[in-house]
């Protein structure tokens, strides 16, 4: 690369947040978005910026798409969008505000995109459209015999599962491929042939590349400050290179087009690199070991934000907890985690949980999504800016979410209940990411069917006030929350009530019948064996063990991750305290 000295590579939210882990509506295609790029130009109130009434009249009018479908996809953009915590509050506020439907439109009327960064934005959903090659070779996950997917909805099942969203090869393999038809929907409509091909002498604006920008960044050479592939070529040697004519102050579309080719590269920051540079993550194994040892890497020491990683694969039989500034607003993936225990207690920026069994999850509160994807009983614990379930089975989600959670096809016996638990600096971190605590739609999902076909209402089912217990975090932190700092729904509100009314009535029993020394001590211990016995039955018994410290020695060549016995500082302030010595105090389950 003599000649390009500048190496631009996709960003990843676009693809991770922006894209829905699901095939797009056939209307998305280059077709009708070359349509709508030429329709909203020639219309008031469409260009630059486009609003919600604009485009629902588009999608729903000349698209024939659904209007929750519309709204899912303008509000998945909004969130994309690096808004700060402070709009996002007020946007929640004012949500809150909103009694009648009519009033709900009229506060979403204000909302507005750009409209050439929203036409990227349409175009990327193809990154999992279904081919026929991939519905034939298509993972099925869980088993076969764990969950049988309707013929009607079997290929989307599959890709579904498999879809692309993490893959840093896919995203520019996608990039590479489609970059005409990309450019194409950023030109001015003068400047296309009568069959709406671009013309040879066709230019791209200032404007048009810093929308561009939604998908590209990079740096002037390996190592370098990374930009937004506009800032980028605000340097003059670049702009030579990607054709920017200083008389018109545009850039020759066909030099600029052959410049990418020649500078696109794989992103030194994807999940696909971070084993191989990202700072490896270490902590003590359990006392009765494992059956695979674990991967964990984060890149955020080098990363630039929005690129920030934390891979967390294969993580078995283990207790983890981790509240750390290295979560904040990073990326996390959990892959291939099983019997696992995992606490990740910090604002994050997204959560992605993949072929996960067996596993707990509590999570911090979540700027944008959480995707729960070919996962087997998993109890997920999060307050999140979305929730998205695709191809699992038996799982059980407790959410806090302004928006609709999005259950894709292929689920099978989902349980959505309210988020239930609490830790000290809950309130802070949810303020640092903008989430407010209404609205909240976790019980209001949202089914994606496969074109054509009916959503399976059957997939997911409400948690019976009967079943719902609050959760425990077993560490001991400092910070204000000593409770959930939000009210329960009433129902499930009413049913902790009367449990405490149970056990306030089963020791005034107890109490009532003057027992002596001797039946004490037998009562006693007829309670502890059902206890425990209750335990065995039930698998808390792990849990309870995985928290026992043992005796260990900490080592200063790697970067801990504390398990639940090496849970140290991490947690805590006093950063330079031993493990054990923390721990004693810690945990706690009750």
């Amino acid at each position: 690369m003599e000649k390009y000295t500048a190496c631009v590579w996709p960003r990843l939210e676009p693809f991770l947040i922006g894209v829905l882990p699901a095939a797009p509506p056939s209307k998305f295609s280059m077709h009708y978005l070359r349509k709508m790029a030429c329709y909203v130009r020639s219309r008031d109130g469409c260009f630059p910026r486009l609003g919600w009434h604009m485009w629902r009249h588009i999608a729903c009018g000349k698209l024939q798409l659904a209007e929750e479908l519309a709204w899912l996809y303008f509000e998945t953009f909004d969130l994309l969008m690096p808004h700060s915590a402070e709009r996002r509050l007020e946007w929640a506020e004012a949500l809150s505000q909103c009694h009648t439907p009519k009033e709900l439109d009229r506060l979403r009327g204000k909302l507005s995109v750009d409209t050439q960064q929203f036409l990227l934005f349409l175009y990327l959903q193809q990154l999992n459209r279904i081919s026929l090659r991939t519905s034939l070779i298509g993972e099925e996950w869980p088993s076969p015999r764990s969950r049988s997917p309707s013929s009607s909805s079997e290929r989307e099942t599959k890709i579904s599962s498999q879809n692309k969203n993490w893959e840093n090869q896919a995203h520019l393999t996608f990039i590479h491929t489609h970059l005409p038809e990309l450019l194409e929907l950023l030109v001015e409509p003068g400047q296309l042939s009568g069959s709406g091909q671009i013309l040879r002498d066709s230019q791209l604006t200032p404007e048009a590349l810093e929308s561009l920008s939604l998908l590209l960044e990079g740096s002037a050479s390996p190592g370098r400050t990374v930009h937004p592939i506009h800032k980028l070529l605000s340097r003059a040697p670049l702009q030579a290179q990607a054709g920017f004519s200083k008389l018109n102050r545009t850039y020759s579309l066909q030099q600029f087009q052959g410049f990418l080719h020649k500078t696109l590269c794989l992103n030194p920051f994807g999940i696909s690199i971070c084993p191989q540079s990202g700072k490896k993550l270490a902590w003590a194994l359990q006392i009765e070991g494992i059956l695979k040892k674990a991967k964990i890497f984060r890149n955020s020491h080098t990363a630039p934000p929005g690129s920030r990683l934390v891979l967390m694969s294969q993580v078995c039989k283990q207790t983890l907890a981790k509240d750390s500034e290295k979560l904040n607003n990073v990326n996390v993936k959990l892959h291939r985690c099983s019997d696992a225990f995992i606490y990740l207690l910090s604002p994050l920026r997204s959560v992605t949980l993949d072929k996960c069994r067996n596993t707990t999850v509590v999570l911090g509160p979540v700027g944008t999504s959480v995707h729960i994807q070919s996962c087997e009983n998993v109890r997920v614990v999060c307050a999140a800016g979305r929730l998205t379930v695709g191809t699992s089975f038996q799982c059980t989600i407790h959410t806090l979410t302004p928006t609709r959670p999005l259950l894709l096809p292929g689920n099978v016996s989902l349980t959505l209940g309210p988020f239930h638990t609490h830790y000290p600096s809950l309130e802070d971190h949810m303020a640092s990411v903008g989430l407010a605590v209404v609205p909240n739609l976790w019980d209001q999902p949202l089914l994606f069917g496969a074109e054509g076909s009916a959503p399976d209402t059957s997939c997911y089912r409400i948690l019976p006030p009967s079943e719902f217990y609050p959760l425990v975090i077993p560490f001991q932190m400092e910070g204000d929350n000593c409770e959930i700092p939000w009210s329960l729904p009433e129902e499930y509100q009413k049913a902790v009530e009367s449990r405490e009314q149970t056990v306030q009535e089963w020791q005034k029993t107890v109490k009532d019948a003057h027992l002596n020394k001797v039946q004490r001590r037998q009562f006693q211990a007829l309670v502890e064996q059902k206890f425990h016995e209750w335990l065995l039955e039930t698998g808390q018994r792990q849990e309870l063990d995985s928290l026992l410290p043992p005796t260990l020695t900490p080592s200063s060549s790697v970067d801990h991750w504390p398990s639940s016995h090496t849970l140290n500082s991490a947690l805590h302030p006093m950063k330079d305290q031993p493990p054990q010595q923390a721990i004693g105090q810690t945990p706690t389950v009750c």
